[in-house]
């Protein structure tokens, strides 16, 4: 009899200990066996989800990859300033990988494995197509910066989405404009510069191949590095073939080391960047002077155009003691897929209310956006289970008296 007192008073006492210790409360994130936080519930009772984020930051594209890794990440800020998303702790969660793909695959396996994320804010042409297998394996939609037209394939990339006009779209468009502007009788001529990255590549033989088909002639190639300080020899090889045009595939500051060099050698060619060779850097690297008369592909708004998708942009900025002075075209391309991807989210968790949420779950949420109105900062972008491309709409702007300012509406190279 002793010892079954004994015993109970021993029982009675773990009992105590482990209530003390297990803790059903909520307040606390669950964690896994390796006691990494899983996509659990947080104090509220609210489902966590959480976002990785690959950036650019002191990489060779860091010049545009920096202004658009901060637009993502004030968009998570806006939400949280606005008391989130109803039923959802969402976090963003990302690194600097400096434009390194083994880097990218490192802190995407640590963003999957330790962070627990369920999608992916990516950004560059090479790591997004390296990871792209590895992403439809784990299931995790994955918007990236890149445009590259590889990832319009649904059977090779069933888990990426581009949320603007692939780069090979934004070079038909150029292509389209050329036609119907160029003047004279004989037919226009054009050369193309870009860097020897997957970047760089990425839309160059659908650009030839489409001006065969609109009786444009490609005369010339130039292969300039993403981050050239210099661009004569290449220029003066490209002047001997004496284009009308020329499309340039390269970031802020190559764009404008090109823009400055041609200056310097008196070349008249008319160069048009595609969307990442575009934007207030251009103006700010390589001066007004210079950049006057530059066209280029106007993917997204500009912070001082009259948008009503600025408002909230001005509202978050306002909370933080800033202005749309404090910030450029490429934070807006950042905060507009970040949005784009939180739209999916909801959607997501609005038809799946129990549990935690999954990649496939927020991939049917992306998939069944359609006609996403985006105020006018991007065109508004349409996805499906066949189609994960957004948009084949772009537009181009010229550099007027220091300023970018939009010479046609958004359109499409098939209008």
């Amino acid at each position: 009899m002793k010892s079954k007192q004994l015993l109970g008073i021993m029982l009675g006492v773990l009992l105590i200990i482990l209530s003390a210790c297990g803790g059903g409360d909520s307040a606390n994130p669950s964690t896994s066996n390796d006691g990494s936080s899983s996509n659990s519930s947080d104090s509220g009772g609210k489902r966590t989800v959480v976002v990785g984020g690959l950036y650019d930051i002191t990489g060779g594209t860091g010049d545009v990859g920096t202004p658009y890794a901060e637009g993502e990440k004030a968009y998570f800020e806006y939400l949280e300033m606005k008391g989130g998303v109803e039923g959802l702790d969402l976090k963003l969660i990302g690194k600097d990988y400096a434009y390194q793909i083994p880097e990218a695959q490192k802190i995407y396996q640590e963003l999957r494995d330790k962070e627990k994320a369920v999608a992916i804010l990516g950004w560059g042409t090479g790591d997004t197509e390296a990871l792209r297998q590895q992403v439809a394996t784990d299931q995790l939609p994955f918007i990236s910066a890149s445009y590259s037209e590889n990832l319009k394939n649904i059977n090779e990339s069933p888990y990426n989405f581009l949320t603007a006009a692939s780069y090979s779209d934004q070079g038909r468009a150029i292509l389209k404009w050329i036609v119907e502007n160029h003047e004279g009788d004989d037919a226009p001529t054009l050369a193309l510069l870009y860097n020897d990255t997957a970047f760089g590549r990425s839309p160059i033989e659908d650009i030839k191949e489409y001006a065969k088909e609109v009786g444009v002639e490609v005369v010339d190639e130039q292969v300039i590095d993403v981050q050239a300080t210099e661009a004569q020899s290449q220029l003066l090889n490209m002047e001997k073939k004496n284009p009308d045009y020329a499309i340039i595939q390269q970031t802020w500051g190559a764009t404008s080391t090109i823009l400055r060099d041609a200056k310097t050698l008196g070349i008249d060619t008319q160069f048009i960047g595609l969307n990442w060779a575009a934007g207030e850097g251009i103006i700010d690297i390589a001066g007004a002077d210079v950049a006057e008369g530059y066209i280029g592909i106007l993917s997204h708004a500009f912070p001082y155009e009259d948008m009503p998708g600025m408002a909230e942009i001005k509202e978050y900025l306002d909370a933080k003691g800033k202005t749309v002075d404090d910030i450029n075209q490429k934070f807006v391309q950042g905060w507009v897929a970040a949005k784009i991807m939180v739209e999916a989210i909801k959607i997501a968790a609005e038809k799946y209310p129990e549990g935690d949420l999954t990649g496939p779950q927020i991939r049917e949420g992306l998939e069944s956006i359609q006609n996403l109105d985006l105020g006018g900062l991007a065109a508004n972008v349409s996805f499906a289970p066949d189609n994960h491309a957004g948009t084949e709409m772009t537009r181009l702007g010229i550099v007027k008296n220091g300023k970018w300012e939009p010479i046609t509406d958004y359109f499409s190279y098939k209008d």
